[in-house]
């Protein structure tokens, strides 16, 4: 018996080509699909990090930067506004060098047990040293009344021998022209920015999760028979 051997179709030649362009071009898309997705990732992750930042109370720029202090001294309240039961501190925070600094605080009156030990340790009515106690919130600006109150009652707390004559001159150099409120709860602020960049990596996502399993095959499939037809289609005019 004679073998005869069978030759494989044109078409099955094609598709073959075909299959074979496409699995490479496949391979190039996941590829800068998953570059993108990488990308896409890490940005989000910076931007919910920028959105959670908390700023140190010398690196304040606005109003709506939330920030802290960690408090080592605490002076009694020296103004008290009656309407939202919040007491104005003086406050010192010290650095690792030895450095200090002198800011202005609000807390809720409610709230001064919390800070009891430092405020006694301040005024010397106790000798054990209390831990520093880091306080959050955002500035709000200093207005005249209480820059003047300020002025009037520094010399009360600041010791003598690294006292500074405040004046309305100098006081924004020396106390910054706000009080950190830690009566004012964090604010969630809506970042379109964030959003829209999640949104982009679902997209991307969805299109890679696609491509990855086939999902495509049938848009492919289409441009094929597409490309013979007309293939055909020109072959019988000509």
């Amino acid at each position: 018996m004679k073998i005869q051997r069978i030759k494989p179709s044109v078409r099955n030649h094609i598709h073959q080509k075909w299959y074979e362009k496409r699995l490479v071009f496949k391979s190039f898309i996941c590829l800068i699909y998953l570059i993108v997705i990488t990308i896409l990732i890490v940005c989000i992750y910076q931007l919910y990090n920028e959105k959670k930042e908390v700023l140190p109370w010398n690196q304040v720029e606005s109003v709506d930067d939330y920030s802290y202090i960690t408090i080592s001294r605490m002076s009694e309240k020296f103004a008290y506004y009656q309407d939202s039961n919040k007491e104005i501190h003086f406050v010192i925070e010290q650095e690792d060098t030895g450095l200090w600094h002198t800011y202005l605080i609000a807390i809720n009156a409610e709230d001064y047990d919390k800070y009891k030990a430092i405020i006694d340790y301040t005024y010397e009515r106790t000798t054990e040293v209390p831990e520093p106690v880091k306080v959050y919130g955002y500035p709000v600006v200093i207005d005249d009344k209480l820059k003047e109150l300020a002025i009037q009652n520094i010399t009360n707390f600041v010791p003598a021998e690294n006292e500074v004559v405040i004046t309305s001159d100098n006081f924004n150099t020396y106390l910054t022209n706000s009080y950190l409120d830690t009566t004012i709860p964090r604010r969630e602020e809506f970042s379109i920015v964030l959003c829209i960049v999640i949104i982009i990596l679902l997209i991307v996502l969805f299109l890679f999760i696609i491509t990855l399993f086939d999902r495509d095959k049938i848009v492919y499939q289409k441009v094929e028979d597409a490309y013979h037809k007309k293939k055909k289609l020109f072959s019988v005019q000509k």
